[in-house]
Protein backbone atom coordinates (compact mmCIF):
# COMPACT_ATOMS: atom_id res chain seq x y z
CA UNK A 1 0.00 0.00 0.00
CA UNK A 2 2.23 2.60 0.94
CA UNK A 3 2.59 6.07 1.79
CA UNK A 4 1.01 7.49 -0.84
CA UNK A 5 -1.74 5.18 -0.12
CA UNK A 6 -2.00 6.23 3.44
CA UNK A 7 -2.45 9.74 2.14
CA UNK A 8 -5.18 9.24 -0.21
CA UNK A 9 -7.30 7.38 3.34
CA UNK A 10 -6.71 10.61 5.29
CA UNK A 11 -3.86 9.74 7.28
CA UNK A 12 -0.41 11.07 7.98
CA UNK A 13 2.58 9.10 7.13
CA UNK A 14 4.29 8.03 10.35
CA UNK A 15 6.67 5.33 10.96
CA UNK A 16 4.56 3.51 12.97
CA UNK A 17 1.58 3.22 10.36
CA UNK A 18 3.92 2.96 8.14
CA UNK A 19 5.61 -0.32 9.84
CA UNK A 20 2.31 -1.70 11.14
CA UNK A 21 1.26 -1.53 7.27
CA UNK A 22 4.05 -3.26 6.43
CA UNK A 23 3.18 -5.93 9.05
CA UNK A 24 -0.13 -6.89 7.79
CA UNK A 25 1.50 -6.91 4.42
CA UNK A 26 4.39 -9.19 4.56
CA UNK A 27 4.74 -11.11 8.03
CA UNK A 28 1.33 -12.32 8.78
CA UNK A 29 0.46 -16.15 8.25
CA UNK A 30 -2.73 -15.61 5.93
CA UNK A 31 -2.59 -11.88 7.10
CA UNK A 32 -4.77 -12.36 10.19
CA UNK A 33 -3.17 -10.92 13.05
CA UNK A 34 -4.12 -9.98 16.82
CA UNK A 35 -2.82 -6.26 17.91
CA UNK A 36 -0.49 -7.92 19.88
CA UNK A 37 0.67 -10.19 16.99
CA UNK A 38 1.67 -6.72 15.73
CA UNK A 39 3.71 -5.65 18.90
CA UNK A 40 5.29 -8.63 19.02
CA UNK A 41 6.69 -8.14 15.59
CA UNK A 42 7.74 -4.55 16.43
CA UNK A 43 9.60 -5.46 19.32
CA UNK A 44 11.76 -8.25 17.54
CA UNK A 45 12.37 -6.21 14.30
CA UNK A 46 13.50 -3.39 17.60
CA UNK A 47 11.28 -0.87 16.71
CA UNK A 48 10.04 1.42 20.28
CA UNK A 49 6.29 1.61 19.64
CA UNK A 50 4.25 0.60 22.25
CA UNK A 51 0.71 -1.62 22.50
CA UNK A 52 -1.25 1.24 22.72
CA UNK A 53 -0.04 2.74 19.25
CA UNK A 54 -0.80 -0.58 17.79
CA UNK A 55 -4.36 -0.74 18.69
CA UNK A 56 -4.38 3.27 17.61
CA UNK A 57 -3.04 2.69 14.42
CA UNK A 58 -5.17 -0.81 13.87
CA UNK A 59 -8.14 1.28 14.68
CA UNK A 60 -7.42 4.20 12.41
CA UNK A 61 -6.36 1.36 9.57
CA UNK A 62 -10.10 -0.21 10.22
CA UNK A 63 -11.91 3.51 9.92
CA UNK A 64 -10.24 4.38 6.78
CA UNK A 65 -10.81 0.99 5.15
CA UNK A 66 -7.56 -0.49 5.37
CA UNK A 67 -8.25 -3.51 7.68
CA UNK A 68 -10.79 -5.27 8.49
CA UNK A 69 -11.60 -6.06 12.28
CA UNK A 70 -12.55 -10.47 12.60
CA UNK A 71 -14.85 -10.57 16.16
CA UNK A 72 -14.34 -14.81 15.91
CA UNK A 73 -15.75 -16.79 19.15
CA UNK A 74 -12.87 -16.38 21.04
CA UNK A 75 -13.45 -13.20 21.86
CA UNK A 76 -9.96 -12.17 19.86
CA UNK A 77 -9.94 -9.38 17.37
CA UNK A 78 -7.60 -10.39 14.04
CA UNK A 79 -7.09 -8.09 11.60
CA UNK A 80 -6.75 -8.39 7.60
CA UNK A 81 -5.82 -6.05 5.23
CA UNK A 82 -8.78 -4.83 3.32
CA UNK A 83 -8.09 -6.34 -0.03
CA UNK A 84 -11.83 -5.45 -1.13
CA UNK A 85 -12.46 -9.60 -2.39
CA UNK A 86 -15.30 -12.25 -0.42
CA UNK A 87 -13.71 -14.85 0.94
CA UNK A 88 -14.55 -16.59 4.37
CA UNK A 89 -13.05 -18.17 7.16
CA UNK A 90 -11.93 -21.35 9.01
CA UNK A 91 -11.22 -20.91 12.65
CA UNK A 92 -9.20 -23.32 14.56
CA UNK A 93 -11.04 -23.67 17.98
CA UNK A 94 -7.48 -25.37 20.00
CA UNK A 95 -5.38 -22.57 18.28
CA UNK A 96 -7.10 -19.57 17.15
CA UNK A 97 -5.01 -20.72 13.35
CA UNK A 98 -7.66 -18.09 10.85
CA UNK A 99 -7.61 -19.82 7.28
CA UNK A 100 -8.87 -18.00 4.50
CA UNK A 101 -10.95 -20.05 1.69
CA UNK A 102 -13.39 -18.52 -1.34
CA UNK A 103 -15.98 -21.50 -2.37
CA UNK A 104 -17.59 -20.24 -5.76
CA UNK A 105 -20.74 -22.96 -4.77
CA UNK A 106 -21.03 -21.73 -1.65
CA UNK A 107 -21.01 -18.46 -3.15
CA UNK A 108 -23.93 -18.94 -5.47
CA UNK A 109 -25.99 -20.65 -2.84
CA UNK A 110 -26.28 -17.17 -0.48
CA UNK A 111 -26.93 -15.51 -3.98
CA UNK A 112 -29.46 -17.89 -3.92
CA UNK A 113 -30.84 -17.70 -0.55
CA UNK A 114 -31.04 -14.10 -0.02
CA UNK A 115 -33.06 -13.61 -3.43
CA UNK A 116 -35.70 -16.89 -2.59
CA UNK A 117 -35.35 -14.78 0.80
CA UNK A 118 -36.21 -11.36 -0.46
CA UNK A 119 -33.40 -9.96 0.22
CA UNK A 120 -30.89 -7.83 -1.69
CA UNK A 121 -27.58 -9.27 -0.41
CA UNK A 122 -25.06 -6.55 0.71
CA UNK A 123 -22.24 -8.68 2.77
CA UNK A 124 -22.05 -11.73 4.16
CA UNK A 125 -19.52 -13.37 6.50
CA UNK A 126 -19.19 -17.48 6.77
CA UNK A 127 -16.87 -18.97 9.47
CA UNK A 128 -16.48 -22.40 10.27
CA UNK A 129 -14.97 -23.56 13.44
CA UNK A 130 -13.18 -26.72 13.73
CA UNK A 131 -9.68 -28.23 15.03
CA UNK A 132 -7.04 -27.69 12.78
CA UNK A 133 -4.86 -30.57 11.23
CA UNK A 134 -2.56 -29.15 8.97
CA UNK A 135 1.39 -29.66 8.78
CA UNK A 136 2.16 -25.32 9.11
Amino acid sequence: MGSANLKKVGLKVTLPRLKVLEILEKEGEDHHLTAEDVYKILIEQGEEVGLATVYRVLTQFEQAGIVRRLNFENNISVFELDTGDNHDHLVCVKTGKVREFVDPVIEERIQEISKEKGFDLASHSLVIYGTYHGDD
